[in-house]
């Protein structure tokens, strides 16, 4: 019984709840050196997440390449399911940002008020940083933080593993497999601070609010995030499946269990066992396309994160005075895209990926505080519609598949793969 009670007290519900309600008396206590503890503790925070974003991402793609036995892996089922994963992620982004365009968050609010020292962010041409897209050296890109150069670098080094013997890139694996789970741990380590940080960024919050932060801003970019989502989810992907000829209903019946299991877990990764064995026994998928299918899509098929990324980013520099043109807007369509492909299948990436670029662009980052108490939502959202992305695209590959090849090497399709 003092066990279970004991969990009860320590579990991570409460502890939000707690850190919330402890943030909200902070803040409307409002006394000058508690905010200044909280300031502090934020700071702190959020350098911990820029310590472990690009690594993170760095590392998510080079130990996927260099476990990889040859490039020919990629060959049938890869090509295909990396062009329909990109096409689905460049949709996302672009669903997103014709949302946020449409929905305007930031308008009416003052950028000032959101800037400690009252001075807007050095902005520069937006080309200055496509300059630096490819680093002179390799430490260069994790030294500046530069995010876009970290996943180029990523890249590079990938497509340079297949040049290799095989020999040496297991030992490359092992290599970068360890250091991955090494910045794992750090992550869970840092998640585990999140009660902490989340009182500061609640009380930091309460104080912005009562200094002209409306809170009607929030509520907008919410909005943005969430429906971005769910046009992707409900209208996009829908379309995608019936231009190839499958139900999207029957589809997304057979998935249901794998797709409930992503919205409370929260984790693609976590989800990849019980989406292969709904594609197989549910959806009547072929095994070899289920097996290959959903473990590479869960960790380059993120729709939901190309949405928030982009989303979370522009929302943020304009809130404190950075102006895009309308070029750099659709680049960050791609610029998005880009990053969900690097994004790790770990708890909060999405929210790491958008701190590095904003740190990369010299962005304060105290309004990602404001956005951190409604992640969770946001991410279960966002799981679920990568989960169902992954579905839609392994379902369409394994028709491909079975059409194309005289000899099937996949399983008769089943009904949902009809016209």
């Amino acid at each position: 019984m003092f066990l279970r009670a004991q969990k009860y007290i320590f579990s991570t519900p409460l502890l939000y709840t707690i850190a919330i309600a402890l943030g909200l008396l902070t803040g409307f206590f409002a006394h000058t050196l508690l905010f200044d503890v909280a300031s502090y503790i934020s700071d702190v925070f959020m350098n911990l997440l820029k310590l472990v974003a690009t690594p993170i991402m760095f590392l998510s793609i080079v130990t996927v390449a260099s476990g990889m036995e040859n490039i020919s892996v990629m060959a049938l089922m890869g090509k295909k399911v990396i062009k329909y994963t990109l096409f689905t992620t460049i949709a996302a982004a672009t669903v997103a940002l014709f949302l946020f365009l449409a929905i305007d968050p930031v308008s009416g609010s003052s950028p000032q008020m959101l800037i400690a020292d009252g001075a807007l962010p050095a902005q520069g041409s937006y080309w200055a940083h496509l300059l630096n897209v490819v680093p002179s050296n390799i430490v260069q890109p994790f030294a500046q933080n530069n995010a876009l150069g970290v996943l180029v670098l990523a890249f590079i080094m990938s497509l340079g593993m297949f040049a290799i013997p095989q020999m040496q890139r297991q030992v490359l694996h092992g290599f970068f497999s360890a250091l991955y789970s090494l910045f794992m741990k750090i992550t869970a380590f840092i998640v585990r601070l999140i009660p902490i940080a989340l009182w500061a960024f609640i009380a930091l919050f309460v104080r912005d609010v009562q200094n002209g932060l409306d809170i009607k801003t929030i509520g907008l970019y919410l909005a943005a995030v969430v429906s971005a989502n769910l046009v992707q989810g409900l209208i996009v992907l829908p379309l995608f499946l019936k231009v190839k000829g499958i139900s999207p209903l029957q589809l997304a019946k057979a998935m249901f269990p794998a797709l409930t299991v992503a919205f409370f877990t929260k984790s693609s990764s976590a989800t990849v066992p019980s989406a292969v064995r709904c594609a197989e026994e549910r959806a009547k998928m072929d095994s070899k396309v289920a097996s290959f299918a959903f473990p590479l899509c869960t960790s380059i098929n993120m729709n939901g994160c190309a949405a928030f990324i982009l989303i979370t980013v522009l929302f943020v520099s304009m809130l404190n005075g950075v102006v895009f043109s309308s070029l750099e807007l659709v680049l960050w369509i791609f610029m998005a895209t880009l990053a969900a492909l690097g994004n790790a299948s770990v708890p909060m990436g999405c929210f790491f990926l958008s701190g590095a670029f904003l740190a990369a662009m010299n962005v304060p980052l105290s309004i990602m505080g404001v956005i951190l108490p409604f992640y969770a939502l946001i991410d279960a959202i966002e799981t679920s519609i990568n989960v169902w992305s992954d579905s839609c695209v392994a379902a369409v590959v394994n028709k491909e598949l079975t059409e194309s090849t005289r000899e099937p090497i996949v399983s008769p399709l089943p009904d949902f793969a009809k016209n």
